[in-house]
């Protein structure tokens, strides 16, 4: 259900579940968790095979959970959002066609989220009773604002890509998803790991601003000015 392969600074990380839209049962989410804990490239481009994104949870593993299973399998989840939240180097989602409940979550959890045209986001949970247990309702409202996170949780709308790109859920729109990631490992890689580092730093703001502090004379230090003249600043 999870395939991944390395090309250069990339790893590609494909959901493979076509005929499901790539939705995700225990089996896939744990193969998810160990591709993104197994990479070790700069930036891991997680996509899906088809004509969608991620349809969230398998709806028939949902329906057969008890109390307790349910608790369970969203602590899964939750624990792959976050692999994917800390990977040590940039995530990118390219989302073509549909993300849904669980797809948008994971989306969430990425750095970079960038849609084709094609591409649609919904939290469809409510319609079911239910709602994204996936980390969605702390990363939602951090993303697009709480006004934006309520009126797509609450009403379990579907939005298009332009309409997320207003929103703030996703940073572009582009033909090529995979080219940005490709854009992305052509940076210095010690720089896009301190600067994601600091910028995903939960820390007191003081701390936060002594820490980059010390990232940013690691990289001065490291750093190879001989181009230096081809540039304004930094």
């Amino acid at each position: 259900m999870v395939r991944t392969t390395a090309d250069g600074d990339v790893r590609v990380v494909t959901l493979d579940r076509p005929a499901r839209r790539n939705a995700l049962d225990r089996e896939a989410l744990r193969d998810l968790e160990t591709a993104v804990e197994a990479a070790t490239e700069a930036v891991v481009y997680l996509h899906g095979a088809g004509d969608a994104f991620c349809a969230g949870a398998d709806l028939d593993v949902v329906q057969s959970l008890d109390g307790d299973d349910a608790a369970e399998f969203a602590a899964l989840g939750q624990r792959v959002a976050t692999a994917i939240e800390q990977y040590d180097g940039a995530v990118v989602a390219g989302v073509d066609g549909a993300a849904r409940g669980g797809g948008v979550e994971l989306a969430l959890a990425c750095d970079i989220r960038v849609a084709t045209p094609d591409a649609t986001f919904a939290e469809t949970g409510v319609e079911l009773g239910l709602f994204g247990a996936w980390g969605g309702t702390g990363r939602l409202p951090r993303i697009v604002g709480e006004g934006e996170a309520l009126d797509l949780a609450l009403s379990g709308r579907t939005v298009d890509a332009e309409a997320a790109l207003r929103m703030g859920l996703v940073s572009r729109v582009v033909d090529d998803p995979r080219a940005v990631a490709d854009e992305v490992a052509a940076v210095d890689h010690g720089a896009l790991r301190e600067l994601k580092a600091r910028m995903r730093d939960e820390s007191a703001q003081q701390t936060i601003e002594e820490r980059e502090r010390a990232a940013f004379a690691r990289l001065v230090e490291a750093a190879d000015f001989g181009s230096a003249d081809a540039h304004d600043g930094e």
